[in-house]
């Protein structure tokens, strides 16, 4: 692989970071796909030192599950992506955070974790974590005292920045230095910024994680998670419980990915210029009580997306003004032509969904009990998707001006029922 010199640009730097080197004289333009579960060796003691080099911590393989010439390609990229020491790969996002915390876990120890975290974070927790006699605990950012809940056996400290769903963002450098004064890791998903918008290993985490999934890939076509780490005793950490749990993806996988991150760049400039449009006419809208997005000066969280982002990605999440209830907002959803109903983001497709009021609820920093929808504004272009949503709007009025009336009142105002009907449990 080519050494790109550090001091160029970082789009420069993300274009051939992991490039094929031509010593020969000549070479691919793009790393080849190198599939295969055997490594074979000319003799014994070659079998036998590449056995040792890879115990001493050598990225080398000795089985088709560590990875050849297409996956360190992707490790290499996404390291300078990084600013990193070392990427892993793991088959998606949630096995990429599972792998951070059984990394850096062990039964008796505490973790620390923003409460506005992806969902099924907690579901690790729940499910596998307590079992293993390991506690998080859930914690404010933006209003707890994190140093006053740090206990002598927290090992870890864990963040998403911004947030799932409604997008809060942290104030990174701080929670950093306060992890730092205690000897602490600090662990972020980097997701939302494809590691682009977003440097956390320079702001104060020591890991960043990455839902390759979504924007890194960018096409709607591979389940994928990268973690990189900011050390040589992290990585060490990290490398050996990847090992022990046997993670790996196909070669295939790992060459769409690296594809992809070659155009993030222009590819989250699109989406960034997109879904401004959308959140700047959602503002506008009367059926909406709030907007999520960072890059709007009336977020909360604006200024420290200012000072620690250089832009923003498609999410924009919106709750609806209190006359809409849950149904009003699904009827939303439904109605919409150009947004497809899916649960990923990232991709070059418009989606959009309705969160599901336990997962609101766990983002402390918001209160309100409206009904929120999630949008991923895609490529599409956007006078096309604001009228796809003006429409629905439209859809979700009309529906609220017919239901001002029940049934019952009018056979009642008919003189055809006088008694109101029971409820219907559910």
């Amino acid at each position: 692989m080519t050494n790109t010199p550090t001091h160029t640009g970082r789009t420069t730097r993300l274009l051939h970071a992991g490039a094929p080197d031509l010593r020969g004289g000549s070479g691919p333009v793009n790393v080849p796909v190198v599939r295969t579960s055997t490594v074979r060796f000319e003799s014994s003691a070659a079998h036998a030192e590449h056995n040792h080099r890879r115990s001493a911590g050598e990225r080398i393989a000795t089985y088709g599950r560590h990875g050849l010439d297409t996956h360190r390609a992707l490790e290499d990229a996404v390291t300078a992506l990084e600013g990193g020491h070392r990427a892993f790969l793991a088959p998606s996002g949630l096995s990429a955070i599972t792998l951070v915390l059984l990394a850096l876990l062990a039964p008796g120890d505490h973790a620390l974790v923003a409460d506005s975290v992806y969902s099924p974070v907690r579901r690790v927790d729940d499910t596998l974590l307590q079992r293993l006699g390991i506690t998080l605990e859930y914690f404010s950012p933006s209003r707890d005292d994190l140093a006053a809940r740090i206990r002598p056996n927290t090992r870890l400290i864990y963040l998403e920045s911004p947030s799932s769903l409604l997008y809060e963002v942290l104030d990174l450098p701080a929670l950093g230095a306060i992890a730092r004064a205690h000897g602490i890791p600090v662990a972020i998903d980097n997701t939302w910024s494809g590691g682009w918008f977003h440097q956390p290993l320079a702001l104060g985490a020591n890991i960043s994680i990455h839902a390759s999934t979504k924007y890194i890939c960018g096409h709607s076509d591979v389940m994928q998670g990268i973690v990189v780490t900011d050390s040589a005793e992290l990585s060490g950490k990290i490398a050996t419980a990847h090992e022990a749990l046997g993670l790996t993806v196909g070669a295939d996988d790992a060459y769409l990915a690296l594809r992809g991150l070659r155009t993030l760049p222009v590819r989250l400039a699109q989406h960034q210029r997109h879904a401004t449009q959308v959140a700047q006419w959602l503002l506008e809208q009367p059926q909406v009580g709030r907007v999520f997005y960072p890059a709007l000066p009336s977020d909360p969280g604006h200024a420290l997306w200012k000072r620690d982002f250089s832009g923003a990605n498609g999410l924009v999440s919106f709750a609806f003004e209190d006359a809409i209830d849950a149904r009003g907002a699904e009827a939303f959803v439904d109605a919409l032509r150009f947004f497809a109903i899916g649960a990923s983001w990232g991709g070059y497709e418009s989606l959009a969904l309705v969160a599901a009021r336990d997962r609101v609820r766990e983002h402390s920093f918001w209160s309100g009990t409206q009904p929120v929808v999630r949008l991923h504004v895609g490529l599409e272009e956007p006078q096309d998707l604001i009228a796809d949503l003006g429409q629905a709007f439209a859809r979700v009025e009309e529906r609220s001006s017919i239901a001002v009336e029940p049934p019952f009142d009018k056979l009642r105002a008919n003189g055809l029922s006088t008694v109101r009907p029971e409820p219907v449990e559910g």
